[in-house]
């Protein structure tokens, strides 16, 4: 079986985690943190890549949630497709129950995991367009959106930390946002579960 993966990198440790050398995925890229921020120039993207695919896989594994315009990607693909069916990241870690029951903890919350934590501070000026204003520094607007923000929830998902240092460097992005920063774990099921739906439509793909 051919398996293709094009994810977000937000998603990249944990894919790295589990499917590092696993000789079904013969293509691997990690896409631009933050096209989401652009709804319908990212399903225009990403429907390219995967369409690039045809003929050198059986099945592309789309690492994203729905991010606003990703329902029905499978069905415009000329590709086979698995993917999340959460609205965003989070939801996709933290299952919807319990991503709903942490917001009802800390309605004020900012939710981190080893990808956000790579991203930082700049991945959250991208995150919200302020890369884009001129002669204002960004860090203004930051404070202003965040005024009403309480915490930062890391999420650890149980990768190997590299040298990479996630957990400090969410303390760190918490710290610059004068949020208390809280930490729970999760498991990567739903990661799992959609790596074995692109082997098993793959394997029957294939035979």
């Amino acid at each position: 079986m051919r398996i293709g993966l094009v994810a977000c990198e937000i998603f990249e440790p944990e894919f790295e985690h589990l499917i590092k050398d696993d000789p079904d995925f013969v293509h691997k890229e990690y896409v631009e943190f933050a096209l989401h921020a652009y709804p319908e120039d990212m399903r225009e993207k990403l429907l390219e890549k995967v369409n690039a695919l045809k003929g050198q896989v059986d099945v592309v594994l789309l690492g994203y949630a729905v991010c606003q315009s990703l329902g029905s990607f499978a069905e415009a693909a000329d590709v086979p497709v698995v993917m999340f069916e959460g609205d965003d990241c989070i939801c996709v870690y933290l299952g919807a129950k319990e991503y709903t029951q942490e917001k009802k903890i800390c309605c004020g919350t900012w939710f981190s995991t080893p990808g956000w934590a790579l991203q930082g501070m700049t991945g959250l000026v991208k995150e919200l367009h302020l890369d884009s204003v001129e002669g204002v520094d960004p860090m203004v607007f930051v404070d202003m959106l965040f005024d009403s923000y309480e915490r930062c929830l890391y999420i650890d998902t149980g990768v190997e930390d590299n040298g990479k240092d996630y957990l400090t460097k969410s303390k760190v992005f918490a710290d610059q946002l004068k949020l208390r920063h809280d930490e729970r774990g999760c498991d990567l099921t739903a990661i799992e579960n959609l790596i074995k739906k692109a082997k098993a439509l793959a394997e029957s793909l294939s035979s």
